[in-house]
């Protein structure tokens, strides 16, 4: 029912294909997911995803649980047939947002200006403020596994605790090490073989602490490994070491999922360390405030310079927005706020990216991955204006 089969590997790197089976179809890897947190991916379509090539999404279980409710989806059967997408789904167990989300406070167990508001983190579990309506709540590894099995999701996370990236060290294996109970939880509540259960490397920025997490992930034996806790404020050199430190150190006949991460030039970076599965909101929050990848970088489209631009968003770009409009109307769009500039834009940004894993996935199958990696890297640039 749940399977990772490796097709191809290049020569001169850690990239490599393969095909991930799941009760709901399959994906072929290297791929990019894009997130639905609350049960849709904002402004598009499920038959939308499909036509731009995505084959599994993300929903959070954070956000579904205070609205609407693992209980109310059960009810409708399942996420798959709630949101009216048939393919694979993966849920996110919360633990991020629960940190992330919160009012800013310092916590004096953390050096260097982290914030936190009411989060109060045991090796139960931890107690959060719902950032809807300011109740409290409590996860727990059990807890959470529970609301992910209502939920109904191909792939489901461990509860993992999110380490800032500038947290000391002392902090930083008191995280890790609860991480780690959490995951053995994790596993021990999760009794549903129709899902398969991820659990997450965490231990910072400290090279011992990351290989340590990454031995134990790996020795729980799970049907695959996320590495988290990268993407929040480092070096990408810093992150790219990361990767590297822990990549030896897990089961690499299982699919690896770098966690939060988005931008094309990282995730190249990360298929060629040899990563599989990858998600991040960049693709449409960019979209929302009106930015556009090309093959050169990322622009913004009010600019004035486009108010007269009869080109494409990018020239022979195949998604729909591409082929039907120029940049002088979808400026135009944004610039009188219409929430079709936001769908276009959306459709855009994800089909460029999805079509970046494509060509990679080629590059992968024809030995060239280096070669096309150096020509996208040679041009990209993060930012244009």
């Amino acid at each position: 029912m749940f399977k990772f089969i490796v097709q191809s590997k290049t020569s001169d790197s850690n990239a490599r294909i393969g095909i991930l089976h799941t009760p709901h179809g399959k994906i072929h890897s290297p791929f990019f997911m894009p997130i639905g947190t609350t049960g849709f991916v904002k402004t598009l379509t499920p038959d939308e995803l499909q036509t731009i090539g995505a084959e599994i999404i993300l929903a959070n279980t954070y956000h579904l649980y205070l609205r609407p409710g693992a209980s109310a989806v059960k009810k409708f059967g399942g996420l798959h047939k709630w949101m009216g997408w048939n393919g694979p789904i993966l849920t996110d167990s919360g633990g991020y947002q629960i940190f992330s989300l919160q009012e800013n406070r310092k916590n004096p167990h953390i050096n260097a200006g982290i914030h936190r508001a009411h989060v109060k983190i045991s090796d139960e579990g931890v107690e959060f403020k719902s950032h809807i309506d300011g109740s409290i709540h409590f996860f727990t590894p059990e807890k959470v596994i529970k609301i992910e099995n209502a939920l109904g999701a191909d792939i489901i996370m461990a509860l993992d605790e999110c380490i800032p990236y500038d947290a000391d060290k002392k902090y930083t294996l008191e995280a890790t090490k609860r991480t780690h109970e959490w995951a053995v939880k994790c596993k021990k509540a999760h009794k549903i073989k129709s899902q398969a259960l991820f659990a997450i490397v965490q231990g910072g920025m400290f090279k011992d602490l990351r290989i340590e997490s990454a031995k134990f992930i790996t020795n729980l034996d799970l049907p695959g490994t996320a590495i988290g806790g990268l993407s929040v404020g480092e070096t990408k050199t810093k992150m790219y070491e990361m990767i590297e430190t822990v990549m030896p150190h897990i089961n690499n006949k299982k699919p690896v999922y770098l966690m939060g991460v988005g931008s094309p030039i990282d995730i190249l970076e990360a298929i060629d360390r040899g990563i599989d599965m990858f998600d991040c909101v960049m693709p449409t929050r960019l979209a929302r405030h009106g930015s556009f990848w090309d093959k050169n970088g990322r622009y913004n489209i009010k600019n004035s310079r486009y108010r007269l631009d009869q080109k494409p968003l990018m020239d022979k770009c195949g998604c729909y927005t591409c082929k039907k409009f120029t940049r002088s109307y979808i400026r135009h769009l944004f610039m009188e706020k219409e929430t079709l500039g936001l769908r276009l834009m959306t459709i855009h940004n994800l089909y460029f990216l999805l079509n970046l894993m494509r060509e990679a996935r080629i590059a992968i199958i024809e030995n060239k991955f280096g070669k096309f990696k150096k020509s996208f890297l040679a041009k990209f640039k993060e930012s244009n204006e």
